[in-house]
């Protein structure tokens, strides 16, 4: 299994050096793992926090994959926090570097930030899921050049409510618009093992929206843990395993060279 979603020092919210990320995965048994480090253009109150010096970072990761050749297979991505106004100059990161995977994720919704509650104020627990489901179909509809969309119920992590879940038959006008469009441009999801760590009791999607998913014939999902740390690199991926096989999947994806490798779940 190759753990797809991985932060390290580059990204502002994470102090984890490369090498130890690295050597954890082959302790693990991974046959792979995906640096993605933060692009977030115009995160609210954070400013450069999410920006990172892709030169440098390019090199470094380029050197890792000499490194580790043999021994596991290191990947170069990039987690890309979309927000319509910066979609310009995303893409100008993407297409300037030979990064093996993007993911596409919303972080920041009508300029307001889910992580510190901003966004969740003032609003229902409808309200909030609902307009945050729509600006996810908003990406998948204006930006192309992605492949896979993270943690795509992400603002169950941060919405200040007492339920935390957000089901397929909740939403499903919204969430089968999403996933329509995801497979019709022939990109795909991660199943994030990090909803466990937040307290969510599932991973991110759950398993509702993963079964649906492949019910509308996606056939493109990575296992990701959104990991920060080396105690969180392929976190709980045997229930993701079965969580995967249980939805009808036979095989998981990783990315090279932008496009998807696929891996028989056995």
């Amino acid at each position: 299994m190759f753990d797809c979603h991985v932060h390290s020092s580059f990204s502002g919210d994470s102090n984890m050096d490369c090498n130890d990320a690295i050597n954890t995965a082959i302790n693990l048994g991974l046959q792979g793992i995906s640096f993605t480090d933060h692009l977030d253009y115009d995160y609210p109150d954070y400013d450069d926090v999410f920006l990172i010096d892709f030169d440098k970072y390019s090199a470094a990761i380029d050197k890792l994959k000499d490194d580790y050749n043999g021994r596991i297979k290191v990947l170069k991505g990039l987690e890309a926090g979309i927000q319509p106004h910066v979609i310009e100059s995303t893409l100008n990161v993407i297409n300037g570097y030979d990064f093996d995977i993007v993911i596409a994720s919303v972080h920041v919704v009508d300029k307001l930030d889910l992580h510190n509650g901003d966004f969740c104020k003032s609003k229902t627990q409808r309200e909030a899921y609902t307009r945050y489901l729509e600006e996810v179909l908003q990406t998948v509809t204006s930006f192309q050049n992605f492949d896979i969309i993270g943690h795509l119920d992400l603002i169950r992590r941060y919405g200040c409510y007492d339920n935390k879940s957000l089901s397929y038959s909740d939403y499903s006008d919204l969430i089968d618009a999403i996933l329509k469009q995801i497979i019709k441009m022939g990109k795909g999801i991660e199943v994030n093992s990090s909803g466990f760590r937040y307290n969510l009791f599932s991973p991110m999607p759950d398993f509702s929206i993963v079964k649906r998913y492949k019910e509308l014939g996606g056939e493109i999902i990575c296992t990701s843990s959104d990991a920060h740390s080396t105690g969180h690199i392929g976190y709980k991926f045997d229930y993701l395993k079965e969580m995967l096989l249980n939805s009808g999947f036979t095989y998981t994806a990783h990315f090279e060279q932008r496009k998807p490798v696929f891996s028989k779940l056995d």
